[in-house]
């Protein structure tokens, strides 16, 4: 499968199955094209040789020197290779399968009140609560338990608002800790805030125990402020910027993003990530999609597509120009590494929930991710005795890019591994199928990467110019699936 297309006057030919990418001139664009519709060499040729026959430039040498370059990329397969995975596909369902990390629902309540908040402000459609020493403490231990030879573990600090029960977390860390040497394992903990509680107290310790924090806030003070309001109306922007700020800058600058979400209100988030990286001096930046009911006000729309098609290309643009000018910043979902990952496992089988991750209520039952936590349908158990609904366990085994039909003929589908279970599930009503909105949004996402890695390449303007960062986390290079499972 190929896939073709054009951006910032770069010519980019993606192989699908073996993950090449190129940059080409126009006739090889051409003959490429005329090659995937299915023309013998000769039929392509005569075809090109009639359309560049004004172009004295293209001689009929060149027109066979480009089929020659093309039949030696195809027999070394970066071009037009098969699909090997689907024949060899994994048998999900009967794979053996680790609990590598947790998603801990310390507080089931919120001190902010966000109107598009998936989580209905935190208390996930049920009861507010917030998890006890005891539950949590099981919780790390059903991780350890059910870990196997797995050595690095990750937990998610999340709620609701996690720092309205930070005592719980800071014990909980330091359990995780005593136990680390004798259990041959390491935590590695992440903590996810709207801002309103951090302290001095909790700057020192998330940044001495956080492996990562991700920092919600939407950008420009009005738009941040039009959803995420406190209890009484008051937006959030002017308490929580400046705590933002001091815990960054206390980090010095790494293991942390700002994590927006943009809506039918904002469709110009290129601004609030400027706003962030400018103005702010946030560098570590990602801005997602609002995910609302169709028909919501801050619902995006069909209409919005070719503005936020527009508003993604103009982003990977100037994050070329902050590269030459020696100050680059990060959008999460731009990165992407072409020579080590993600492997195939991954490219198949995705973020892995139900499976290898899950959520953990403040009461310690089990849900295949937070966004499936208040669903009763899709509880997996609890804590204390494990997944006891071994089918729905199964299910989300089988929810794999090979067990959507939808994305059967789609090139992206290798680097989304079929998309978000819990969007299929909004979307469509079944967690096998797909989020088309999103599918749209995500495509046009990887052709701005993928654009952002050719000019790196080509452009000597923008060699050496980024600062190495950590690599992102489906880099296998340091991905523990390929060297412990």
């Amino acid at each position: 499968m190929i896939h073709q297309y054009k951006l910032n006057g770069y010519n980019i030919v993606l192989d699908v199955y073996s993950g090449s990418v190129h940059a080409v001139d126009e006739l090889a664009y051409d003959a490429i094209a005329l090659i995937d519709a299915g023309h013998p060499r000769a039929e392509a040729a005569a075809l090109l040789a009639e359309k560049y026959c004004a172009h004295p430039e293209v001689t009929p040498a060149d027109i066979r020197d480009c089929f020659d370059d093309i039949e030696e990329l195809t027999a070394a397969g970066k071009l037009f290779s098969r699909d090997i995975y689907a024949d060899r596909a994994f048998d999900f369902k009967n794979r053996s399968t680790v609990v590598k990390a947790l998603c801990l629902h310390v507080a089931h309540t919120c001190n902010l009140n966000c109107e598009y908040c998936f989580a209905a402000q935190g208390k996930f459609h049920g009861e507010t609560g917030l998890m006890s020493f005891e539950t949590g403490k099981r919780a790390l231990d059903f991780l350890v338990e059910h870990s196997g030879t797995r050595r690095n573990l990750e937990v998610d600090f999340f709620g609701g608002e996690p720092l309205m029960n930070f005592e719980v977390c800071k014990q909980l860390v330091a359990y995780a800790r005593s136990i680390e040497q004798d259990k041959g394992k390491n935590f590695r903990f992440t903590l996810t805030t709207n801002g309103i509680g951090i302290t001095d107290e909790v700057i020192e310790w998330a940044n001495r125990e956080c492996y990562n924090v991700v920092l919600s806030l939407d950008g420009r003070r009005e738009v941040n402020d039009r959803f995420r309001k406190d209890l009484a109306g008051n937006g959030s922007y002017d308490r929580i910027v400046p705590r933002f700020q001091k815990l960054v800058r206390a980090r010095g600058g790494k293991g942390y993003y700002m994590r927006g979400t943009f809506t039918h209100y904002n469709t110009d988030f290129t601004n609030d990530l400027f706003h962030m990286a400018d103005d702010l001096g946030f560098d570590e930046l990602s801005m997602e999609p609002v995910v609302s009911k169709a028909g919501s006000p801050e619902a995006l729309t069909e209409a919005d597509l070719p503005v936020l098609y527009d508003q993604y290309e103009l982003l990977a643009r100037d994050m070329l120009r902050r590269e030459k000018a020696g100050h680059p910043i990060t959008f999460y979902h731009y990165m992407i590494d072409l020579a080590h990952g993600p492997c195939i496992y991954k490219r198949i089988s995705g973020c892995g929930s139900g499976t290898e991750y899950m959520a953990v209520t403040p009461w310690g039952d089990l849900y295949p991710c937070h966004q499936f936590v208040g669903d009763p349908a899709y509880k997996l158990g609890d804590i204390w005795n494990g997944v006891t609904n071994t089918a729905l366990r199964d299910e989300f085994k089988l929810c794999n890019v090979y067990a959507r039909p939808d994305c059967k003929d789609c090139w992206a589908r290798l680097y989304c591994a079929g998309g978000c279970a819990a969007n299929a599930l909004h979307a469509t009503g079944d967690i096998h199928g797909v989020y088309e909105y999103g599918c749209k949004v995500f495509r046009k996402r990887i052709e701005c990467a993928l654009m952002i890695k050719v000019a790196e390449g080509l452009d000597p303007d923008l060699a050496g110019r980024r600062a190495p960062g950590p690599a992102p986390e489906t880099d296998c290079g340091s991905c523990d699936d390929c060297k412990e499972e």
